[in-house]
């Protein structure tokens, strides 16, 4: 031991570690307020330019002018192309009421008939959301209550710009939730919603190509070898235990395909990887597996095991009369995978090679 760890007085880890911890939440509001008044900002631009527009009959041509202007009197300002004003008019004419007053100054001054965007798009959800990830929404999601979906998925997972497109091109808002599942009447009402809300159907796992013929430990080896991309597909909240998880009952050895701990729900979840349709015995051997975890794993503060099977072709009318006769939470979803090309169309595309040869002989 050094002579520095011997004179460190009792206590001065922790003091140490609740210095970082407050360091980074400061540099975490200090973001957030920046990227308020950003927001802020930018749809009082937009304000301006729509009112100019409105009152003295200004087209969309100066708006090229105002770019040019504002970048030669302010250099060292970013943000102020012809493209990214533009998103700012867009922007103030997508929200035109917001209100930036405190909501208990806002509410003395309540508007009779609200539109849909001032009271789906509230300024405080507006602020927190970055302004690269408006510009996709604007964008990519028109319909308002689908967009408000994807920003406060966006606030409350820490998307990047580049995973909320991902979401968006993959219709997220249209998987969650949607597993077939008895947690209705096996959790109660709050935790029934919250696990239900937790899973999705149908799982995207396009960072994987495997044969028609593929194996289900070939799906495993994949998805734990691009484990980071997996986590994301699964979604917020789950961390990895463990792939094929040794379970020891009654002198017998059985083996869990994934073991995940949901950090958000406070629970194990069991997951069964099958290839081909959802058959009834799927139910009974997860029900089997959440028990024997339930058993031996679960801590007194957690809630139940869940389990989640995953198969190509859940039928959801077998899934719901199987899930009828097991006592854990278990749902069943789909997954679906990025296949291989067939011989015959891969025979006939061009290499990697032939296609930097016909990049090098166009440039010559």
């Amino acid at each position: 031991m050094s002579d520095n760890a011997r004179t460190l007085p009792i206590g001065y880890a922790g003091l140490l570690t609740d210095i970082k911890q407050r360091v980074r939440h400061a540099q975490t509001r200090a973001v957030l307020a920046v990227n308020a008044e950003l927001i802020r900002l930018y749809w009082e631009i937009g304000a301006l330019i729509n009112s100019r527009q409105q009152q003295e009959g200004w087209g969309t041509g100066v708006i090229p002018r105002l770019a040019r202007d504002l970048h030669n009197e302010l250099p060292e300002e970013k943000g102020f192309s012809e493209r990214n004003i533009k998103r700012m008019l867009a922007f103030h004419r997508e929200y035109p009421l917001l209100n930036f007053m405190p909501q208990a100054v806002a509410q003395t001054d309540a508007i009779a008939e609200v539109p849909q965007a001032a009271e789906l798009f509230p300024a405080e959800l507006l602020q927190a959301v970055p302004w690269g990830h408006h510009a996709e929404l604007m964008a990519k999601v028109k319909d308002l209550p689908t967009r408000r979906w994807y920003m406060q998925a966006a606030v409350q997972n820490g998307w990047s710009r580049n995973i909320l497109v991902m979401q968006i091109e993959s219709a997220a808002h249209q998987r969650q939730g949607r597993a077939t599942s008895n947690f209705a009447s096996r959790l109660p009402a709050p935790d029934s919603d919250l696990v239900q809300q937790a899973l999705k159907d149908p799982y995207l796992f396009d960072f994987l190509t495997l044969e028609p013929g593929f194996h289900e430990r070939e799906l495993e080896t994949g998805l734990v070898a691009h484990l980071e991309k997996f986590l994301l597909a699964l979604g917020q909240g789950f961390a990895f235990v463990g792939r094929q998880y040794h379970l020891d009952i009654g002198d017998q050895d059985f083996y869990i395909d994934l073991l995940f701990y949901h950090l958000k729900l406070r629970c194990y979840v069991v997951i069964e990887l099958k290839r081909g349709d959802f058959k009834p015995e799927y139910a009974g051997k997860m029900n089997f597996y959440c028990s024997v975890v339930d058993e031996q794993l679960r801590h007194a503060t957690d809630q139940p095991t869940i389990g989640l099977i995953l198969c190509q072709q859940p039928n959801r009318v077998l899934a719901e009369y199987a899930l009828r006769g097991v006592d854990k939470p278990i749902g069943v979803s789909s997954y679906q995978l990025t296949r291989a090309l067939p011989a015959n169309l891969e025979s006939s595309l061009p290499s990697i090679e032939q296609i930097e040869r016909a990049l090098q002989g166009g440039e010559a």
